[in-house]
This record gives C-alpha cells, structure tokens and sequence, in this order.
C-alpha cells in the first residue's frame, strides 16, 4: 500500500514514518506542504491525468499557504481519490476545525503527538474499508458487463418487485457465465430463508408476505453494503449471496450477523415456531469451481440445505464445505 505522508513538521513526518515503517509498511512518501502534495498526487494542471500515486494520505491540518482542510477538499475534488482514505493528523487544540475537515471529505483522524497503536489501528482500519469499497465496485463491474449482455428486452426482469434485490435468475446466470472471468479461488454462496413465511401468508395475505419479504432484504442490503457481494431474491421469498473469493469462516460469520440482524427487526409473526418474531435461516456453502456449472451446483446445494433445516424450525446458520 502507497502511503502519503503531509505535514510542514520534520519531527512529526519522521515519527509517523517510523511507525509505519515498524508495522512492515515500505513504500512511504513525504510532503512538507499541501503544494508539493498535489505534485505528488499528480493533481497540478502540468500533471492532471497521470494515474492515482497514492492508497491512503495522512494529512496534517494546520500547514502554512494551503492548510489540510482545503488541501483535502482540493484532493477529493480529484476523481482518482474520491474513494481514497485521507486521515487528518491534528492536535487536541485544532480539535475544532474537524468538522470542516469531514466536510471536506476526510474519514478519520488522529492527533499529534501520533500514538504509533492508534496510528497503525486507523491505517489498517482505513485500508481495510478501501479494500472492501474495491471489491464491491469490481463486483459491480462484472455484474454490469454480464447483464449488457443480456439486450435491453430483458432488463425490465432484472430486479424483483419485492425485495429490489436481482432476481434469482440473474445470479444463476452470472454464476454460469464464470468460465471467462473466474478463476478456481475459493467461493460462498449464501442462502437465507424466511423461516415459514408460507404459513405466515396463508395466513395474513400477499401484501402482508410481501412486506416482510422487503424489510428483510433492505435488512440484507444494509448488512453487505460494502463487501462486493451479489444479492438475489428467488419469487418465493428466498434471497441469495454470490461472495467471490470468500472463505468459510468469513461467510459463516457474515451468515451469523444476517440471521441475527433480521430477529433484530422485531417483525411479530405468531406462525414462528423459534419465537414469536421473524426469524431466518441461513445456507452457507463454500467451495472452489472454475467452471460456471460447477459454482451453479454450489448454489443449488445451499437451497436444498436450507429447505431441509428451516421445515425443522429455523433461526439457524448451517454451513457446508465441498
């Protein structure tokens, strides 16, 4: 990772150097102004358009000429680092001026003197959720390179009604068209199940049914916002996860905080055997499968897995590696 280090203070630059340096960080620069960052960055007229040179900025505030404030505004106005972390380095006394700072589009900030366990915890804090952003925008890519394929009579049936979510359909597809893109990593395909929402249907109605079916999936939404999955929803209730490149332990984990977040809705339903609110069960299934087919049998083996555990009761999280 390319770190960017601003700040008009040697002692300051060197000490955040060094702990960079001690945590196994190696490709490091330095700025003793916001002027000589932009050069930097590439983002002078005499250098627009060369490629980002940076993954995160740790950007001091007070600086003489151009301070850290308009220095990150300028920076984010530069769309190669809309997405790029910028951490502000201030001191307890500046602790009012963070606020613009945010405003400008910082993400975080720590203060001077630099605490190297705070630093590293930021820094690692920060590269992580640009990782993830990445992920997610890849995924979004490939999904809109598939479905440009697919000609503009189908895209009236790409998204379900219900959930807003694609439709099953499209995530099969996607899941089949992996031969040209996908290599043999290793894959999670997710299945989560509204533990007897037939019953509950047969009971209370359609329009009832239904609108759990979207609370859920706004729920699901929220939860992979930022992890690059693709989510599905089958007519019948079913919503799916394509995680590419995902373990076992991280799908399970994922797993357990979506089953956790949808009993957090507090939906009432009294058809539920495991309590007397809605509940969901959750498939995982992992494994590695270059061609599309064999991923395609990944997915249907997290369907049939979960039919069996929720006619048992649900409210559970089973997983499975083939």
């Amino acid at each position: 990772m390319r770190i960017l280090i601003v700040d008009d203070s040697e002692d300051s630059r060197d000490i955040t150097e060094g702990a960079l340096l001690s945590a196994g960080y190696r490709d490091i620069s330095m700025a003793t102004s916001a002027m000589e960052a932009f050069a930097l960055l590439g983002i002078l007229e005499e250098a627009a358009g060369e490629g980002a040179t940076a993954d995160i900025i740790l950007l001091d505030i007070v600086m003489p000429e151009v301070d850290g404030i308009e220095a990150c505004a300028r920076i984010r106005n530069d769309l190669r680092y809309t997405d790029v972390p910028i951490i502000m380095v201030t001191s307890l006394a500046d602790m009012d001026s963070l606020a613009n700072a945010f405003v400008a589009g910082a993400n975080d900030y720590i203060t001077k003197p630099v605490n190297r366990v705070e630093l590293l915890a930021r820094v690692r804090s920060a590269l992580k959720l640009k990782g993830e952003l990445e992920r997610r925008q890849q995924r979004e890519r490939e999904l809109l390179t598939f479905l440009s394929t697919w000609g503009d009579r189908r895209a009236s049936i790409w998204i379900d009604e219900t959930t807003g979510l694609f439709v099953g359909e499209v995530a099969e597809a996607y899941l089949t068209n992996a031969d040209k893109r996908q290599s043999d990593d290793e894959i999670s395909l997710l299945a989560l199940s509204v533990d007897r929402l037939d019953i509950y249907r047969s009971g209370q109605g359609e329009d009832v049914a239904r609108g759990i079916q979207a609370r859920v999936a706004q729920a699901v939404r929220g939860v992979v916002a930022t992890i690059g999955a693709i989510a599905a929803s089958y007519r019948n209730g079913l919503i799916i996860l394509i995680l590419p490149e995902y373990g076992a332990g991280a799908a399970r984990k994922l797993a357990e905080a979506l089953r956790a977040t949808v009993a957090k809705l507090d939906i009432a339903n009294s058809e539920s055997i495991a309590a007397d609110h809605v509940t969901a069960t959750v498939a995982v299934v992992t494994g590695h499968a270059r061609r599309g087919l064999g991923r395609v049998h990944l997915l249907t083996h997290a369907i049939s897995t979960i039919k069996g555990v929720a006619a048992a009761g649900g409210d559970r999280v089973v997983a499975v590696d083939i």
